[in-house]
């Protein structure tokens, strides 16, 4: 058996973006003339990190392939069943092959080659069975209204642990009010990974297999999850016209 990599890289990209009312997959909307997602492709090539990105697609993934080319491993998620379902598709190829998996999104294509190789050595560094980054905002005022309900808050303990990550339908008041956020760019030790995805199920809402879940079941553990702060910049998903326009604004 061929040495594991350090690290692998794997980019949900299968969604087909219909609050943005185009036919498009959603990784290949532009953002001031190129594909989203090639933004990101060109952070994960500068930090360093990860020479061949594994691209999990779904709507229309002969568009995406043909658009980005060969240089990446392809999975294909043939159902959206959330993104947790879209990390497991990429057990296959990626099991014996990576000792840690980072997860990021084709429609946020703001975050830095910087942003990435910290997180690689927080969680490197800090043996974490997960590690996540998180960001700041100082309020909900202005554009930024678009965090206040698309983000789950962090919690911390008074020795800063991490202790709880709620999203916002099941957040209390007082947890609205919380100004740290999670964009769900994480890091997992890849075994713990594989071993727990098995524990997701899709009891909620959306009847989706949530990736964010993991971080409910590693602190039931009592394991330690490690963070990284982001500027807020970085955060920027795209769901819309709009927020693509506030996206544009940064990039």
């Amino acid at each position: 058996m061929q040495e594991k990599d350090k690290i692998r890289i794997v980019i949900l990209a299968g969604g087909k973006g219909t609050r943005m009312k185009s036919d498009l997959p959603k990784v290949l909307e532009t953002v001031k003339g190129k594909p989203m997602i090639k933004y990101l492709l060109e952070s994960i090539e500068k930090s360093g990190v990860d020479s061949r990105p594994a691209i999990v697609v779904g709507y229309k993934k002969e568009e995406v392939i043909k658009t980005l080319g060969d240089s990446y491993d392809y999975v294909v998620q043939d159902k959206q069943l959330g993104t947790g379902h879209a990390v497991i598709m990429t057990q296959k190829i990626l099991e014996n092959y990576a000792d840690n998996i980072m997860v990021l999104y084709g429609d946020h294509p703001l975050i830095s080659p910087e942003t990435i190789k910290k997180l690689e050595d927080m969680h490197l560094k800090s043996n974490s069975k997960l590690t996540l980054a998180t960001f700041t905002v100082p309020d909900f005022e202005d554009w930024r209204t678009i965090f206040y309900k698309n983000f789950s808050r962090i919690i911390r303990d008074e020795n800063g642990n991490i202790v709880k990550d709620v999203q916002f339908k099941d957040a209390t008041d007082e947890e609205k009010k919380v100004r740290e956020l999670n964009p769900c760019y994480f890091c997992f030790e890849s075994g713990w990974l594989w071993e727990n995805l098995k524990k997701l199920n899709t009891d909620n809402a959306q009847k989706e297999y949530y990736l964010t879940d993991l971080v409910k079941i590693a602190m039931k553990e009592k394991g330690k999850i490690q963070s990284i702060n982001i500027d807020l910049s970085e955060a920027l998903g795209i769901n819309s016209k709009e927020e693509l326009k506030i996206l544009e604004e940064f990039s």
